[in-house]
């Protein structure tokens, strides 16, 4: 048998084909001879089966019906139960080039969003891993990317944070921390960490601001790390527009952040909407947001500006 795989989005590893390269590689399965990424549709005769992983509803699928599809951008229908058991430590070999461990030590989440999934797929948080059982990867070294949607949230996440400074790891909170109901003793252990943003290249920790009623929760939020000794420049907030705010509304809290000193980062809910889809790029293209107001760039004055001084954009 070969076997193909097709990981649809996401920047990361996907740990779902992980469990599947895992499974058809495990000597329960020593029959088969190749798993490999799909070589696409004019190789279909070399597949026996076809994997694809979604994370994400608007990611375009332009796949073969043949394709056996599965993660949340189709349904939350988990793993078949003999791939799910398995260890995805078993599929590195697919990403012979990642340089960080990477998993979940809770799964699940306290809040009950509307525009989430976790809660239905997940429920509430529970602890999945020991920390030091998610350093799998040969080539990791001590850098941990946390896929834990609500890592404040672990019933054990004080032990689970003195193991990350334990093992001196510097870490990834990927998902963002909740900073709404951030304790002061959080404070002090996020303020002791190591911690970093995806690319591991800048030490900057998530939050998220989701909904423009939180502010108040926000900036009480936001003064507890600062008292606990953070700068702002090392935080960084996802943003969510077009859900349930105005577009003044979306403005006010980036504008509100860059007040505070911190970097916000517009996450669209869809992407398909032109407001939106520019939105986001003017908030986060750093060298636009930096140089060019909301109104002049939705006038498409900066667009004239870099044509004329493209320097501008390389100084």
């Amino acid at each position: 048998m070969n076997i193909g795989l097709v990981q649809m989005d996401g920047k990361i590893p996907n740990l779902a084909l992980m469990k599947i390269g895992s499974f058809y590689k495990s000597e329960a399965h020593s029959e088969v001879h190749k798993v490999e990424w799909w070589a696409g549709p004019l190789f279909h005769q070399s597949y026996d089966q076809v994997y694809a992983s979604k994370l994400f509803h608007f990611t375009h699928d332009d796949l073969p019906d043949y394709v056996v599809r599965g993660g949340t951008g189709y349904n939350l229908d988990p793993l078949p139960e003999m791939m799910d058991s398995v260890d995805e430590a078993g599929g590195w070999f697919l990403y012979p080039k990642y340089l960080n461990h990477l998993g979940f030590a809770s799964r699940g989440c306290r809040l009950k969003c509307s525009f989430c999934v976790v809660p239905e797929k997940e429920g509430k948080p529970r602890k999945n891993s020991r920390i030091y059982d998610l350093l799998t990867n040969p080539n990791g070294e001590n850098r941990l990317v946390l896929l834990d949607d609500d890592f404040l949230g672990h019933p054990e996440w004080e032990e689970a944070w003195q193991e990350i400074l334990d093992l001196k790891l510097r870490v990834c909170f990927s998902q963002g921390l909740n900073i709404r109901i951030i304790t002061e003793k959080q404070c002090q252990y996020l303020k002791k960490t190591s911690f970093w943003n995806l690319n591991f290249s800048k030490p900057q920790v998530t939050f998220a601001w989701d909904r423009p009623r939180d502010k108040k929760s926000i900036k009480n939020g936001f003064n507890r790390c600062i008292e606990a000794g953070m700068k702002p420049y090392q935080m960084q907030f996802f943003v969510l527009i077009g859900y349930d705010s105005t577009p003044e509304e979306d403005l006010d809290r980036v504008e509100t952040l860059r007040e505070w000193g911190v970097d916000p980062f517009a996450m669209a809910y869809n992407k398909s909407d032109p407001y939106q889809r520019n939105f986001q790029r003017w908030v986060n293209r750093r060298e636009i947001f930096k140089s060019c107001s909301w109104k002049d760039y939705k006038g498409g004055k900066f667009e004239r500006a870099y044509q004329l001084t493209p320097a501008l954009l390389l100084g």
